[in-house]
């Protein structure tokens, strides 16, 4: 909408990315922290989740906690991305489409949990079974539109070869997993907030200079046109999630659930996959990345061996055994997050 204002009334300030970036932040934070409240407030009657029979036994306290917060930050980030960004841009759409479809399985999946009491929710072959099919939809989406299909290493200026239509396999198996490591991420208050704001701020700096020719050229990077202007839907999802934050850092008032940390993985992986950084994700998403990494080794060790590698995964419950105190866990992995972006955003100058 601020677009069509520079467009009809020449305000020449909102045709810029980085201003109607900057708005769109500032509107999705207030909106959501001025909308949490009711949400938890309704929340407190209607929307609780059983903890797991599998999580520490200090999680049980955590039982009178409403869930599915997620659907808060993700409505407000629609509704500012609305407000500030190009309608009719492709990328945004698509950007849309993804935020929505993964909240809705999302929802699905935390409504099966607190209308059976349960915390399994839906079946485990059915999610994977409706991921499968949203994550092909939208890669067949993006291949359609024209996004570039080659293949590009961290540090190398160069691709190494071209997908083509392999290509949409490989962008299904990005939204799978990264989607569903996020999910697993998701097990302690605040921990999946600020890894996902720094990865998001990451891809973020990554698809604006793929979508600005002059950035571009001067770094070697892969042009991907007019995709800049999904740093404004980003940058209002920034912003929900410190206002989701203020009410689910420790102790949290309100957990995120399904639809909030599927829709947050989904979206991560459309900004890599955009910016051409789908192997750059393992370090921007590092922390993700090592939580589902110690829930696959704890099976897989299970089920040939007999044993267990951790005392319980995925990992931060492992440091939960251990004794450590859920602050200093979730800090620490925050700090993890922070050096791994860091050092992503190096591979910009060092091609």
């Amino acid at each position: 909408m601020l677009y069509y204002l520079y467009s009809l009334f020449d305000i020449n300030l909102f045709q810029y990315i980085t201003v109607r970036s900057a708005i769109a932040f500032f509107i999705a934070l207030l909106l959501t922290i001025f909308a949490m409240p009711y949400y938890i407030l309704w929340a407190n009657q209607h929307a609780f989740q059983p903890i797991s029979q599998f999580a520490p036994k200090n999680h049980q306290q955590k039982i009178h906690t409403p869930t599915m917060g997620g659907i808060v930050f993700v409505c407000t980030t629609l509704l500012s991305t609305l407000l500030c960004a190009k309608l009719n841009h492709i990328y945004i759409l698509l950007g849309i489409a993804t935020l929505l479809c993964f909240a809705m399985l999302g929802i699905s999946d935390d409504y099966s949990k607190i209308t059976q009491r349960k915390n399994a929710g839906m079946s485990a072959k059915t999610k994977f079974l409706l991921q499968i099919v949203i994550s092909l939809i939208l890669s067949c989406g993006l291949y359609l539109v024209g996004l570039n299909s080659e293949f590009y290493l961290p540090f190398f200026k160069n691709p190494l070869f071209d997908w083509n239509l392999l290509g949409i396999l490989f962008w299904t198996l990005v939204f799978i997993a990264t989607s569903n490591a996020v999910n697993l991420t998701d097990g302690l208050d605040g921990l999946v907030a600020i890894p996902s704001i720094y990865a998001l701020t990451s891809l973020s700096v990554f698809v604006y200079v793929a979508g600005h020719s002059g950035l571009s050229a001067y770094l070697l990077y892969p042009k991907v046109l007019d995709s800049s202007e999904l740093v404004i839907l980003s940058s209002a999802l920034i912003g929900a999630l410190i206002g989701f934050l203020w009410y689910n850092c420790h102790p949290a008032q309100v957990f995120m659930g399904d639809s909030g940390s599927l829709s947050l993985g989904g979206f991560i992986a459309y900004m890599a996959i955009v910016s051409k950084n789908e192997i750059l994700l393992f370090l921007i998403g590092f922390i993700f990345v090592v939580e589902a990494l110690s829930v696959i080794l704890q099976i897989g060790s299970y089920k040939t061996r007999g044993k267990k590698i951790f005392l319980m995964a995925p990992l931060h419950h492992h440091f939960e055994e251990k004794g450590l105190n859920e602050s200093k866990i979730i800090v620490r992995f925050w700090i993890v997050a922070l050096m791994s972006n860091l050092i992503a955003l190096l591979t910009l100058k060092i091609r």
